[in-house]
Order: C-alpha cells, then sequence, then structure tokens
C-alpha cells in the first residue's frame, strides 16, 4: 500500500490494527452475540490466542486489518478489513463496529468511505465488493449509501436465528 496510516475520515481514524489493540474489550465484542448477530463469528468464541493468530494472517499478505477509531479521543470503537487481489485488481471489505454506543452515528460509514475512498482512488483497485446477510439493515445501508449496488443475491445461503435467509454481495467499480 503506497499511502501511509493512518488515514482520517471525518470522525474517524483507520490505523493498522497491532497486538496492542487485543484489549479485553475488543475481544469482549468477538464474543458479544449481539455485536456479531450478522456474522459467522456468532459461532466461535474468541481469546487472546485466537486474535493473535488472526493478526498474524495478514502477515507478509496485501490484505489489511485496521482499527477504527473515533478521531476526538483516539478510542477504538471496531474494526475493517480489506482481503485484496492484485492479480485481479479487487478487495473484499469488510467492517465490525464493535462499540455499541458508536452504532447508528455514522462511524461505520465514515470509516467504509475511508477505506474505499483509497482503494478506489489511490490504491490501483478497480473494484471493491462486500457481502451480508439480507437482515443486516446497517450493513445494507452502508453498501447503498457509499454508492455501491447489489451485484448477486444468494438465496436462502445461510442460516440466520434459525431460518434461511439470503447473503447479497454488492459491489463498486473505481470510476
Amino acid at each position: 500500500m503506497s499511502r501511509s496510516f493512518p488515514l482520517l475520515g471525518d470522525r474517524v481514524k483507520l490505523a493498522p490494527f497491532r497486538e496492542a489493540d487485543i484489549t479485553d474489550e475488543y475481544i469482549g465484542w468477538l464474543n458479544d452475540p449481539i455485536v456479531t448477530r450478522f456474522s459467522n463469528q456468532r459461532f466461535l468464541t474468541h481469546d487472546r490466542e485466537t486474535c493473535r493468530r488472526y493478526l498474524a494472517s495478514f502477515e507478509g499478505t496485501p490484505n489489511l486489518f485496521l482499527s477504527i477509531r473515533k478521531q476526538d479521543d483516539d478510542r477504538p470503537i471496531g474494526t475493517m478489513t480489506a482481503y485484496i487481489n492484485r492479480h485481479h485488481g479487487t478487495a473484499d471489505l469488510g467492517i465490525l463496529v464493535g462499540d455499541r454506543s458508536g452504532w447508528g452515528q455514522g462511524y461505520g460509514k465514515d470509516a467504509w468511505d475511508t477505506l474505499s475512498r483509497l482503494l478506489l482512488e489511490e490504491s490501483g483497485i478497480r473494484k471493491l465488493t462486500a457481502g451480508t446477510l439480507e437482515p443486516n439493515e446497517a450493513m445494507v445501508h452502508i453498501a447503498h449509501c457509499s454508492g455501491m449496488e447489489l451485484e448477486a443475491r444468494r438465496r436462502s445461503q445461510e442460516l440466520f436465528e434459525g431460518e434461511p435467509v439470503d447473503v447479497l454481495h454488492f459491489a463498486k467499480f473505481a470510476e
């Protein structure tokens, strides 16, 4: 990545996730059934070791694992990932706003737009993708508001609260 971090949005700062970010609070987000309600993380139990292994999986790859921090107090409120395929010029994004006190306040969209802008305008990525369960209204909102379009729907692909639901796949191309 040619651009240096941190990246500043309107209200958030994106910085590389470090081992020091593996705190009790962060592990709590990953084990919170409300926070992970729409994620396959809900099937796992996390501890410091599982978090260290996940962080280590990014070493030596073009992929990004970022901490989302509030600009005003530098407090971590979530994470973002970008799985980058340089051969195809694509990046698949993911986001977790783990601090529930920040939900519905635009932090997730600000983080999403900030990273998307870097990838599409400065990093040679031609296409961004993201997927979510259809009932995840917050993620569907972020996708639509950030200019992503529904590219595919996998009908009844996953079970959510015991019922089959669609997985939606969104995409946005560089201008």
